[in-house]
């Protein structure tokens, strides 16, 4: 696969980033293509590998190794290198339905599994799936492909994430009527309203939709099955349903002065954010304003940085996050995190670079535990109170021991807080009499994603709690071929 030599030749290049002292200035991606030629350059370093890792998904020590995808990364690698676009998006596109969103916001377990990353960087596999899928585009390889002949069978999809769009797309593609509802006024789910448009622009989900309309499917938005559509209903008009809402409800930070005024959960900040922007570039005013406050985001993750790129854009005057962990190494830790587990290093990703360049500095405080929150004598946040931790592990417990001595105030007018999801709204799940596991994520194996109700299915972060956009689709794929199977007898999806 790609040239015989050329992970010796060429070093690791990805897509370009913008200068962060300009690209804070707009809401436009963040990043620009990279030459033809520069990607297949970057499609030549990808080895000859007898047993290649990159495309076979699995979890090692609670982390995703791999793509769950099963897409077959080696192949379209070498077609890109050889210069045949067409073949490689033919490749690209036969494990994934959205090659697109997974080259964007997918966090790359691919490459954290790469032959190659033992001893040099990795192959930049994100980058050049992008490349491909944005090539097919230009080039007008990707068009309407709806199918030739339908079945009597009608399927509902509750949820228009990226689970929901793969489990419709198969469904479409074996003929079946399919009809996603969606709450939201818009199609994706937290591909729209919950990654910001500078990492993720809304014009590429839609272009993605589009295309599924054109195919036959039907979205029905502003429509939230249970309340404005019951579920008697849904039952009575579909032959089977898959639910797909994600898991939406967010983790509750308990800590005294959690409901001050100013204090928001991280999705609220950026789903009201995105739908003003779209809606009137952030002119009506109903989105909740970083601008000349002092923001804290507490939580070290993804969605905390997203939180950091759009609170930079308002003009904050300050701006702090949280990580509960201590500051990791640069590089992996042979002994506790080997190859090819994902590598557990420290990262400095696009939000973290735009706060330093307005600011001077990286924004991340460490090892900080909130201890409580303080306001004002009309309610609103003023002060953030923390303590410095250690991190440690007891019998497989995790365990904080706080820091005597290490106590701080920080002045906050707004803070946001992004420590993750715990499950799923239950509010359709027990009107459809649907069974959960203990931590409220649907009671579905998988494989089958079957719930308790017949005809029901169940896939994505609704069935397997927070989890990675490439594990909902990859979700989303083999529920529809379990609900096909279900309505024919046998099913033809992979």
């Amino acid at each position: 696969m790609g040239k015989q030599t050329g992970f010796m030749e060429y070093d690791r290049k990805t897509r370009r980033e913008r200068n962060p002292a300009i690209r804070i200035k707009d809401w436009k991606d963040y990043t620009e293509p990279m030459p033809d030629k520069e990607v297949r350059i970057q499609g030549a370093r990808c080895m000859s590998c007898g047993v290649p890792t990159c495309h076979v998904g699995l979890e090692l020590n609670g982390v995703t190794t791999g793509c769950p995808l099963n897409h077959l990364i080696p192949e379209w690698n070498h077609l890109v290198y050889e210069g045949k676009w067409h073949e490689a998006l033919l490749r690209a596109q036969d494990k994934n339905n959205f090659p697109e969103f997974t080259g964007i916001a997918c966090p790359a377990p691919c490459e954290g599994a790469c032959v190659l990353g033992i001893n040099e960087p990795p192959v930049a596999i994100k980058s050049v799936e992008r490349a491909i899928v944005e090539k097919g585009f230009e080039e007008g390889w990707i068009t309407p492909n709806p199918p030739k002949k339908r079945t009597s069978k009608k399927v509902a999809v509750v949820g228009s994430g990226p689970a929901g769009l793969a489990a419709a797309a198969q469904l479409n593609k074996a003929g079946h009527k399919v009809t996603v509802f969606e709450r939201d006024d818009r199609v994706g789910g937290l591909l729209t309203y919950g990654i910001p448009e500078m990492k993720l622009p809304y014009e590429i989900v839609e272009r993605r939709v589009n295309l599924l309309q054109e195919e036959g499917i039907r979205f029905v938005t502003n429509t939230e099955v249970g309340t404005d559509y019951s579920v008697d209903k849904l039952q009575m008009d579909f032959d089977a349903t898959i639910l797909t809402g994600g898991a939406t409800v967010h983790r509750n930070m308990e800590v005294p002065g959690s409901n001050l005024k100013g204090v928001h959960v991280a999705m609220d900040f950026l789903h009201a954010n995105t739908k003003s922007l779209l809606d009137s570039d952030l002119e009506d005013g109903q989105f909740i304003s970083a601008t000349d406050k002092d923001v804290i985001v507490i939580g070290g993750g993804d969605t905390g940085t997203d939180c950091l790129a759009t609170a930079v854009r308002h003009n904050c005057r300050s701006l702090t996050q949280f990580d509960i962990y201590e500051q990791k190494a640069p590089t992996r830790d042979e002994s506790t995190n080997p190859w090819p587990q994902y590598p557990i290093i420290h990262r400095v990703e696009y939000g973290h670079k735009e706060a330093t360049s307005k600011f001077g500095e990286d924004p991340r405080a460490f090892a900080v535990m909130t201890k409580k929150l303080v306001g004002d004598e009309n309610g609103h946040i003023k002060e953030v109170h923390t303590i410095n931790v250690r991190t440690r592990y007891e019998n497989g417990q995790k365990l904080r021991e706080e820091i005597p001595g290490t106590e701080k105030v920080w002045p906050a007018d707004l803070v946001l807080i992004a420590i993750g999801f715990q499950g799923p709204d239950q509010q359709l799940l027990k009107q459809l009499e649907i069974e959960t596991n203990s931590n409220s994520t649907v009671k579905a194996s998988y494989g089958d994603y079957t719930t308790n109700i017949e005809g029901i299915f169940a896939a994505g972060d609704m069935r397997r709690g927070q989890s990675l956009i490439v594990w909902a689709i990859h979700e989303g794929r083999e529920a529809a071929r379990e609900c096909d199977r279900y309505l024919m007898g046998a099913s033809d999806l992979p």
